[in-house]
């Protein structure tokens, strides 16, 4: 699995109301009036995923959520295998060590590197923490070190890529700059648990995962005021969108944001900032499936996904994408 070349190649279904029409990414900006204004996820995806032994086992290691400077919950296959204090080495002097066990069946790992330090390993050490069902050998395709990463990533903290963001070329930048279409960065970290399915039949009981986000000031009062003149604003994604419902007060304000959010958008959300949405196709059992049902209905969504799985439009994250405009 690998994505469209060029990455703006790919199909778009747009949902208006009720109504789907067929078209291609490149096309966004024919799309799009001169008037909106696009907000897209700026987080750089690290090399989350390492390799390493314990003893004679080997263990791959999935980072999950950052907890501090040196620890993380992590993702661990076999975990049931691990125990606290076990050591496992990456390279003879990079090694973390099994601090604990969480509820969910995670592993927390604290690393003999902190910070920078950290960071500048995991370059090292690490690779694209592709999802499972992008299938590769240990070690991963040279090639996604780029292809699983928007062209305008610029702040290190995510462990999985906004796919939404990875259609976007110079070219299409580009058009839309042309058109008059603004474009404004806001960064939510993608943990691992953005694809982790709904597991209980009430919703008010799934527990969301949190994920650190941010929104400047200027950032903030840019889009207060294009708000204010009536332009549209348009996430580019739903990490987009959550951001910025989160840091959105009841009258539809957003202010700046600095920390966590475990917001849980479900149908009968009344959005405050967002008036369509440009993302790709999601898990259909998912907390993304659910806010797109939130935004377009149920019924829409269902017939759209039904549209797309006839028409062989590729899902998830090397997949094709949509527009929606409830």
């Amino acid at each position: 699995m690998a994505p469209c070349v060029p990455r703006d190649a790919a199909k778009l279904l747009c949902i208006h109301g009720n109504q789907l029409t067929e078209s291609h990414v490149n096309a966004l900006d024919q799309l799009l009036r001169p008037s909106d204004v696009l907000v897209f996820n700026d987080t750089k995806v690290i090399p989350a995923r390492l390799f390493g032994t314990r003893g004679a086992a080997q263990v791959e290691v999935t980072l999950f959520k950052q907890i501090n400077l040196s620890c993380w919950e992590t993702m661990i296959k076999n975990a049931k295998r691990l125990k606290t204090d076990d050591i496992i080495s990456f390279t003879p002097d990079f090694q973390a060590h099994v601090l604990c066990k969480t509820p969910e069946g995670r592993i927390i790992l604290e690393f003999n590197r902190s910070g920078a330090d950290l960071m500048a390993q995991l370059h090292l050490s690490g690779t694209m923490p592709l999802p499972p069902y992008i299938k590769r050998l240990r070690g991963g395709k040279e090639s996604d070190k780029a292809d699983y990463q928007t062209i305008y990533a610029k702040h290190e903290g995510a462990v999985a890529a906004p796919t939404a963001g990875l259609h976007f070329t110079p070219a299409l930048f580009d058009r839309l700059a042309a058109k008059g279409i603004q474009k404004l960065f806001v960064t939510l970290h993608v943990g691992g648990g953005t694809f982790l399915p709904v597991k209980v039949d009430d919703t008010n009981l799934h527990k969301m995962h949190a994920e650190f986000g941010a929104i400047s000031a200027e950032t903030a009062a840019a889009i207060n005021r294009f708000k204010a003149q009536g332009r549209r604003i348009i996430p580019i994604g739903t990490t987009s969108l959550r951001l910025l419902e989160s840091a959105a007060d009841e009258t539809g304000i957003i202010h700046p944001f600095f920390g966590e959010t475990d917001i849980f958008i479900t149908p009968g959300y009344r959005f405050k900032i967002t008036d369509a949405l440009f993302t790709n196709f999601h898990l259909s059992g998912s907390t993304l499936f659910m806010l797109v049902c939130a935004l377009a209905g149920i019924e829409t969504m269902k017939a759209a996904y039904a549209h797309a799985i006839k028409n062989n439009y590729r899902f998830f994250s090397y997949g094709d994408a949509c527009f929606i405009e409830p």
